[in-house]
């Protein structure tokens, strides 16, 4: 989602729109994750950014930043999250994408058996855990015998611009702190080659005036949507009579996420899930 507020040039790796279109090359998507997982990949496949998901019970969808798949079939779903305010909502939003993902995989046909191996990664511009790591990674465990592993093969990692723990190596921590700083300068002076390959392509994508063109077609479009959903919005909490879409509203305009504003405001079961991810009674 275009930040309405920035110039294509002033965007960072945190917003939406540079950080998939960055991720859509998929030498770059592929040391990224390396990087991430520090595993070896031999290739990676981005089938689309900003993937849409159709679930099978209504049809709805929910948007992928990253999704793709490696030689190997496994399953990454890369996201960049910004939203303090979804700190609180952030576990139960990936299994929300985890659930989703092997839905999709159904769908085609599939048997559950042959569900794929999957990581669900949030790239957060906070802490979404507070014990101040770079790094929290997760998968199933029993709960008496912590080293007995359930072999679900799903994995959940949320990474923390703001961590300040020697948790990781001093090559990731510089790829976060780009997150949030990408600029000329940051990339003259880092010392990993893999900033300097991210930000190659951060020029050519801010340099480009295809790419240019496409940003303010999305902010003036997303500029027309906030304003919709801003009286669509003011209308539906009179009709309720009551706060709580005011404050949807709020904290999903805060975020910049008018997708899932104008999903909210048609399909009532959508929003009532957000009222209880926000905790708005």
């Amino acid at each position: 989602m275009p930040n309405t507020n920035k110039t294509i040039q002033q965007l960072n790796l945190e917003d939406d729109f540079l950080f998939a279109k960055v991720m859509s090359d998929q030498e770059v998507c592929r040391k990224v994750l390396e990087k991430i997982l520090g595993v070896s990949i031999r290739e990676v496949s981005v089938p689309a950014a900003q993937k849409t998901i159709n679930m099978l019970y209504d049809g709805k969808g929910i948007r992928l930043d990253v999704y793709l798949n490696d030689n190997e079939g496994t399953v990454y779903n890369v996201e960049m999250e910004r939203g303090k305010h979804r700190k609180a909502i952030l576990p139960k939003r990936s299994r929300y994408y985890q659930g989703n993902i092997d839905l999709d995989i159904i769908s085609t046909g599939e048997d559950y058996r042959k569900l794929k191996k999957s990581f669900v990664i949030f790239i957060c511009t906070f802490d979404p855990f507070g014990e101040r790591r770079h790094l929290y990674t997760f998968e199933n465990r029993c709960a008496e015998n912590p080293s007995l592993i359930l072999g679900d093969e799903t994995t959940k990692i949320f990474l923390n611009t703001k961590g300040d723990m020697h948790d990781v190596d001093s090559e990731m921590q510089e790829f976060l702190s780009y997150v949030e700083n990408t600029t000329d300068d940051f990339a003259a002076q880092a010392r990993s080659p893999l900033i300097k390959e991210i930000h190659k392509k951060v020029t050519e994508v801010k340099e480009s005036k295809e790419m240019e063109v496409e940003y303010m077609t999305l902010l003036q479009r997303d500029r027309e949507n906030i304003e919709l959903g801003r009286e669509e919005g003011r209308e539906e909490g009179r009709e309720e009579g009551s706060n709580q879409m005011a404050s949807l509203i709020k904290i999903l305009l805060s975020e910049n996420r008018t997708d899932e504003l104008n999903l909210a405001l048609e399909d009532s079961d959508f929003r009532n899930r957000l009222f209880e991810e926000y905790d708005i009674l």
